[in-house]
């Protein structure tokens, strides 16, 4: 049966739109000439002069800091939330604790933003701390919001579930917290690098929270190449989304070729 030809044409132009533009970039992002688009002649120059860009290289350094930080912190609390969710059934507060995990998701980024200032504004004020806003308040910040993020990953996770697991290692002598790490953190794995990688992306890719509670000094990718962007699009920015794109592709296919490797070394079905 032949596939209707508007069909075709329509997801033709559906990935276009989505894929073309992205081409069109890192395409420019070779191009020799100062202007973004007007093409004069290959070129890695650009390259070159990212790497020598000291403001670019200290704003990804802190970004990618603040995110290892951050995924770090919000999969141990998400981890903790989830598991609260799940397993400790009814208790007097779930509702009000439902509604605290889950707001971060829905919030505007804007109000997250203003009102974690306006807190690290009046801790300042009342104890001292924190002493400047910098990679600490984005790093609290991002931990905020993050954690809700890998919270409902590890909770959907644990409600598949079978409690007869974590039951049959009790009966058998384990105490509750050798249970939790021997026994449902591993089940649990795929759901923790999930959110582990999504936390990470979170805080990697944010803007608008960051620009709140940052300060003098403290500046992070996505804030660099937007100041950058409003003074005028730059070969530089191109070149540097590329190697994102790069890093992303190359990210993608480790996790699909070990995907597939598991699932080809899987137990198969006797005869």
């Amino acid at each position: 049966m032949r596939r209707p030809v508007a069909l075709i044409t329509l997801a033709a132009f559906g990935y276009a739109f989505l894929y073309l533009p992205i081409l069109t970039l890192v395409a420019y992002s070779f191009n020799e000439s100062d202007r973004v688009m007007i093409w004069q002649g290959f070129s890695t120059r650009w390259y070159a002069s990212l790497l020598q860009d000291e403001q670019i290289l200290g704003a990804a350094w802190l970004s990618l800091k603040i995110a290892v930080i951050n995924a770090t912190v919000a999969t141990a609390l998400g981890l903790m939330a989830g598991y609260v969710m799940v397993r400790f059934g009814r208790f007097r507060t779930r509702a009000l604790f439902s509604a605290m995990l889950a707001a971060p998701l829905v919030v505007p980024e804007v109000i997250t933003g203003l009102s974690l200032l306006m807190l690290f504004i009046a801790l300042q004020s009342a104890i001292g701390w924190p002493g400047a806003r910098g990679m600490t308040t984005i790093t609290l910040a991002h931990i905020t919001f993050s954690t809700a993020y890998v919270a409902v990953v590890v909770q959907s996770r644990l409600a598949q579930l079978d409690p007869a697991m974590e039951e049959a290692a009790m009966d058998l002598g384990a105490r509750p917290w050798r249970t939790f790490f021997l026994v449902t953190v591993p089940l649990l794995a795929p759901a923790l690098v999930a959110g582990w990688l999504l936390a990470f992306t979170l805080s990697l890719d944010d803007l608008v929270i960051a620009s709140f509670v940052s300060g003098p000094g403290a500046s992070t990718l996505p804030m660099v190449i937007f100041s950058k962007v409003r003074l005028g699009l730059s070969p530089e920015i191109n070149a540097l989304a590329t190697l994102l794109i790069a890093a992303v592709i190359i990210g993608v296919a480790v996790a699909m070729a070990i995907a597939a490797r598991r699932a080809a070394s899987g137990p198969r079905p006797g005869p």
